[in-house]
């Protein structure tokens, strides 16, 4: 399938983008003058350079897809709330409109499992189709993005799949994430300090979230002007002490875990599970 991608050069994006290559998908790739793939790529979308607010309805002709990842603002990066209002939103919604302007019939969507925000605290698992409160401004402009996607998808007829990964970790991570962050100790020797590790996650690993990204071009459940939303997770929570003693032993790392050494954040949600089930419209 020839396909347009967004953020490509991001941790989740690039692993898509490798998957996607193999695969034998005709891959346009919008990407900011300078950047590059978080992992080695064995071969090269067409890559083209500049913003989501240029205009790209002559690259986005003959697409079958549209697969957006793009997004400011996502940890550790910070931005203002006009920066992710006018990227996250505007922008993300200007491409989508000049996609299905140019004929693009599938649109599948990079959200967040942070659009639940507050009403996650409520679930054992997370429904898809949960209440969205979102607590700080990334999260609200992605929730803002997956309102206007919705809305846009039943307006347009066009088919949409909105997918919310959780915990996703794994090659290509920005350092100060925990896994990378966890890996660096162990293979340094040093030991971790780290909080008491009681956060029950749904911790998946990169290669997984874009396999369901690749799967969602293939899907013959998508129906156009009825656009669905779904988690992307294992389906299998565990602790974070869990997880980091998993992969400790992994790495046969020399240091050792010191839980308890860092305090749990303010107002730290202690489970944030996905319910993994079948499109929710």
């Amino acid at each position: 399938m020839k396909i347009f991608v967004t953020g490509g050069t991001g941790f989740i994006g690039s692993h898509f983008l490798k998957q996607a290559l193999a695969d034998g998908h005709e891959v346009t790739a919008l990407r900011l003058p300078g950047d590059r793939p978080k992992i080695p790529l064995a071969t090269q979308p067409e890559w083209v350079d500049g913003s989501l607010a240029d205009n790209w309805r002559d690259k986005l002709a003959g697409c079958g897809a549209l697969v957006h990842f793009a997004a400011v603002g996502v940890s550790p990066q910070n931005a203002s709330w006009d920066q992710l209002f006018a990227v996250n939103v505007q922008q993300s919604l200007d491409l989508w409109l000049h996609a299905a302007d140019a004929g693009v019939k599938r649109f599948v969507i990079c959200g967040s499992c942070f659009e639940y925000g507050k009403s996650g605290e409520r679930y054992e698992f997370i429904p898809a189709d949960a209440p969205l409160e979102p607590t700080n401004a990334y999260a609200a402009s992605k929730a803002a993005a997956t309102m206007a996607a919705l809305a846009l998808a039943v307006e347009k007829k066009t088919e949409l799949l909105v997918l919310r990964p959780f915990h996703v970790f794994g090659e290509g991570q920005h350092e100060s994430n925990f896994w990378p962050s966890l890996q660096k100790a162990a293979r340094s020797g040093e030991d971790f300090p780290m909080t008491a590790g009681g956060q029950v996650r749904d911790f998946v690993p990169v290669e997984e979230v874009a396999d369901a990204f690749l799967a969602a071009l293939a899907r013959t459940d998508l129906r156009a002007g009825e656009p669905g939303i779904e988690n992307v997770g294992t389906g299998k929570p565990q602790t974070l002490r869990a997880f980091a003693e998993f992969w400790w032993k992994h790495w046969a790392a020399k240091g050792k875990l010191k839980f308890g050494a860092v305090p749990y954040r303010p107002n730290e949600v202690m489970r944030y599970v996905p319910e993994i089930a079948t499109i929710a419209r």
